[in-house]
């Protein structure tokens, strides 16, 4: 589903924030992603969803080379691909049902099929009561539930979390883990970059851990 093949990713001013990456997440598998501030966690997911081009190394996600993907195709890879971040990036001036249906909108789907998905993903993330709202009335647990529901609204097989529970306390982080879990558990292919360090270890997924740009671990749970 994804995979890295001796991947690098260099900015113009010299700096190498990937350096020869491999790896190989599986279809329907769910992976951690870790390292300290600065390591490439935030570059690797970034080449994931072509917001940015690796200079070394392959690429593969669903089956796509995204070396070769041309730039009018990036729209449709990143429809296959959900995305959560710690800043969650709603808009304040649209209710929570605006800003979840958004994805879809852009999609081009029908208003039928909107309102029933928004309120299907809504529904998932116990927020189906809000949908009304404006997110700047929601904490800040609420509103990584928006984002995440309109990650998955258009039912994406890949979703990628950059820090997802970086701003929330550990019973609220642990909650927006289960989320993720859930998702796996239906066939979902998820991966989260965090700090969580502690609620990693306890959840018992893959982990992949870079230092420095290089990927310097990739640890299984104990069975």
């Amino acid at each position: 589903m994804i995979i890295f093949t001796q991947v690098s990713k260099r900015y113009p001013n010299g700096y190498e924030a990937l350096k020869q990456v491999n790896f190989h997440l599986k279809r329907g598998e769910m992976a951690f992603l870790t390292g300290h501030s600065g390591a490439g966690k935030s570059t690797l997911l970034r080449l994931v969803s072509l917001i940015e081009r690796n200079t070394e190394g392959q690429v593969v996600v669903n089956g796509q080379l995204l070396n070769r993907l041309p730039t009018n195709r990036i729209p449709v890879l990143r429809r296959s691909i959900g995305m959560v971040f710690q800043e969650h990036r709603l808009l304040f001036d649209r209710t929570v049902f605006d800003n979840v249906a958004l994805p879809l909108i852009i999609a081009g789907y029908r208003h039928q099929d909107i309102r029933r998905r928004v309120r299907a993903a809504l529904d998932k993330v116990g927020l189906l009561n809000k949908e009304r709202s404006y997110p700047i009335t929601l904490a800040g647990g609420q509103q990584q539930r928006v984002g995440i529901a309109r990650a998955v609204v258009n039912k994406p097989p890949i979703l990628l979390a950059d820090e997802p529970t970086g701003n929330l306390d550990p019973g609220l982080a642990r909650e927006i883990m289960k989320l993720f879990m859930e998702f796996n558990q239906v066939g979902v292919t998820v991966l989260i970059a965090s700090h969580a360090l502690s609620l990693i270890k306890s959840m018992g997924y893959r982990t992949l851990i870079l230092q420095q740009g290089s990927l310097i671990g990739d640890t299984y749970p104990r069975t």
